[in-house]
């Protein structure tokens, strides 16, 4: 099975970070949004990708070339950018004749959920989570039998608490790329954009069966709170829970789970948990936990928690020489 992954987003929720490089290549737990998606579906037998990349495209294309050499990788343009199904419909040629249908999986959603299962599974399938906040999400409604009667997106008085998580399954890709070029020549936009769920609710409408099938656990790395609640789950895996040697850290304690790249130089330092840290990267004298520190940065006497920093950044806290009397009350605060 084909997979498309919209990876056009200019990621304004990440900013600063998403200045400098597009969302899908922010850093979480040892790797990169995308490389968590891709080592997830090729694991999962996935072999034939479609990236629609805009915004800092050619980053995306050449991480993907660099990264993974022996990947069938097409590349689509989104220019202008107006929407997920507007990228889709840009991208329809290049799966709407596959046979056994095409699987979407948005470019900033990390996912808990067996692919190989979705896969296999006959017709129609979209990747459901229960919400409390359902009003902020694409929103899919249940009927008789489980299948899903409507999907709507962002209602403003939401029938349902089970979100879209940006993972779908489609059987008949070319009935999807119909209902694609269906609402672009139409100009149906929703909240001022070309959206998916309006080209999936024509395909209900004309009589596709869809069921919604719910995860464990998404993420929409899109924002920094979701970023870092994705890094420290990911990082609560086996993998990282296993005890390392860090005796080339001098004077440090490392509380797992803790991702330490390649040639870092720590020192005088409490790291963890759920820390992930990039390649040479300088950590001294600093405490750090729920933090995802990237390549190439230096951090020193600092007291951190639920940071980001970016590749090739500098921090430097304060330091104090004190002699303090009693009943003396210093407030840093």
């Amino acid at each position: 099975m084909k997979v498309v992954i919209p990876v056009a987003g200019i990621g304004s929720r990440l900013r600063p970070h998403t200045h400098t490089q597009p969302k899908t290549l922010v850093p979480v737990a040892g790797n990169t949004i995308l490389g968590h998606i891709i080592d997830r579906l090729v694991e999962a037998g996935v072999h034939e990708f479609v990236f629609i990349i805009g915004y800092l495209g050619e980053k995306v294309e050449n991480y993907v070339r660099r990264q993974y050499p022996d990947l069938q990788a097409t590349f689509v343009v989104q220019e202008p950018r107006e929407g997920i199904a507007h990228a889709l419909w840009l991208a329809r040629d290049q799966f709407r004749h596959e046979p056994d249908g095409v699987l979407i999986l948005l470019g900033d959603t990390i996912v808990d959920v067996d692919l190989r299962a979705l896969i296999a599974t006959p017709g129609n399938v979209l990747a459901v989570k229960e919400v409390k906040t359902p009003a902020l999400f694409g929103i899919v409604e249940n009927g008789p039998r489980g299948l899903v009667t409507k999907v709507v997106e962002k209602p403003r008085i939401p029938k349902s608490n089970f979100a879209l998580v940006g993972l779908y399954k489609i059987a008949n890709a070319d009935w999807l790329a119909s209902a694609l070029e269906r609402i672009v020549e139409q100009g149906k936009r929703t909240h001022g954009e070309f959206q998916l769920t309006d080209a999936l609710m024509l395909m209900i409408e004309d009589g596709a069966e869809m069921v919604a099938a719910p995860v464990d656990n998404w993420f929409d790395c899109g924002r920094k709170s979701s970023l870092l609640e994705a890094n420290a789950r990911l990082l609560n895996r086996p993998e990282f829970l296993r005890r390392r040697d860090y005796s080339d850290f001098p004077d440090t304690i490392i509380i797992p789970p803790v991702s330490i790249g390649r040639d870092c130089q720590i020192a005088g330092s409490i790291i963890g948990p759920n820390v992930a840290i990039g390649d040479h990267t300088i950590v001294q004298n600093v405490i750090l936990s729920e933090s995802i520190i990237g390549s190439y940065s230096e951090l020193r006497s600092a007291v951190m928690h639920d940071c980001i920093v970016g590749s090739d950044a500098l921090f430097k806290g304060t330091k104090h020489s004190l002699n303090i009397g009693d009943n003396t009350e210093i407030d840093y605060s």
